[in-house]
């Protein structure tokens, strides 16, 4: 018997879903792949010009398998959770290596890449190949939760399981590259996160959250926790031709990989800056210029930057370009990899304070 949840939300679907999005176009696994990738934590409007311009620049696995990592970081700069472009390009030279450059159609191997989970894999299979798979992502899960009034927050493994056998259950045999655009849709543009447009929810007949006019307790909220606060001095050190230094992150933890720049123990106060650079890093520095300090946000802390501009002393015994270190113009550090803060501050260092 055909399931009557599966049947509504293609009928909305087919009138109201979106069907003209980039990666609909020249659909492949790859190109899936990177939309759904994109899409974590990030929403489809912000993608977008995303997606077209990392097409142009890779537009199949092998290029950028072949990529150096600064490019690929480059063109995630904005994104945000980097270590997503670099497990994306990690999974694309295993697709490359070990699977002649063709996606798996198997969910086991596709989880086997770097960075792909069920639900992703599962996405890849439904939207690239038309294999029944159940997907379970943000939207998803909201729209299941609400429907089938399952409490708690998702992040708890026996809430999570709840919602997967649900997403099993609904998902059909047939139409199923429209049947997961179709709910990721729904959950998008109609169950939406705050204010549901319940009135307009094909799925409204049935739905335990609607009946029972509790939409805002499902899902439920993760446990709130303050996020611990952070200091850091970041340093635009500038030599006699106009460079500023640069300083490549460690490849794992925060903007990893990523270009930034130097920092120095927020312990110094301003009037000792000039002796830590030459402590810490060999030079010979002018009195620092304070920039308005502003407030970054990760998700598990708030970093509180505060800029300093210094000026290399001419004739100063300047550090050279080490593997970490580069002195570069600004319009070469623009074509790097940077975390959107420090291209900002690079860029435009009065509305840093507006972060």
């Amino acid at each position: 018997m055909p399931d009557r949840f599966a049947q509504k939300l293609l009928q909305w679907y087919d009138s109201h879903g979106r069907h003209d999005l980039p990666w609909h176009h020249n659909r492949n696994a790859y190109r899936v792949w990177v939309s759904e990738i994109m899409l974590q934590q990030t929403q489809v409007t912000t993608v977008i010009p995303y997606f077209e311009a990392f097409m142009e620049r890779f537009p199949d696995v092998q290029a950028l398998a072949e990529a150096p990592v600064d490019d690929v970081l480059s063109h995630w700069s904005g994104l945000g959770y980097y270590a997503r472009a670099r497990n994306l390009q990690k999974a694309a030279q295993t697709v490359v290596r070990d699977f002649g450059g063709e996606f798996p159609q198997t969910q086991e191997e596709l989880e086997s890449l770097t960075g792909i989970g069920r639900s992703t894999a599962a996405a890849i299979l439904a939207q690239a190949f038309g294999i029944r798979a159940a997907i379970l992502d943000g939207n998803v899960k909201r729209v299941l939760a609400r429907y089938h009034a399952i409490p708690g927050w998702p992040g708890q493994t026996a809430v999570l399981n709840q919602l997967w056998q649900r997403a099993e259950e609904h998902t059909p045999e047939q139409r199923v590259r429209n049947y997961t655009q179709g709910i990721m849709d729904l959950g998008a543009m109609v169950c939406t996160r705050s204010r549901p447009a319940c009135d307009s929810c094909p799925l409204q007949h049935g739905c335990q959250a609607y009946a029972r006019r509790e939409t805002s307790l499902y899902p439920g909220s993760k446990p709130r926790k303050a996020k611990p606060e952070k200091t850091t001095w970041m340093m635009i050190l500038q030599d006699s031709e106009g460079r500023i230094l640069l300083e490549r992150r460690p490849p794992s933890g925060v903007w990893g990989g990523l270009w930034s720049l130097p920092e120095l123990d927020p312990a110094y106060g301003a009037d000792e800056l000039q002796e830590a650079c030459e402590q810490n890093l060999g030079l010979d520095c002018g009195e620092p210029e304070l920039i308005s300090g502003f407030r970054h946000t990760f998700s598990h802390y708030h970093l509180h930057i505060q800029p300093a501009r210094l000026n290399v002393a001419s004739g100063s015994k300047s550090i050279a370009d080490q593997g970490h270190l580069k002195w570069l113009h600004r319009h070469e550090a623009l074509n790097l990899g940077l975390p959107a803060p420090i291209r900002l501050l690079l860029t435009k260092p009065e509305q840093t304070a507006l972060l």
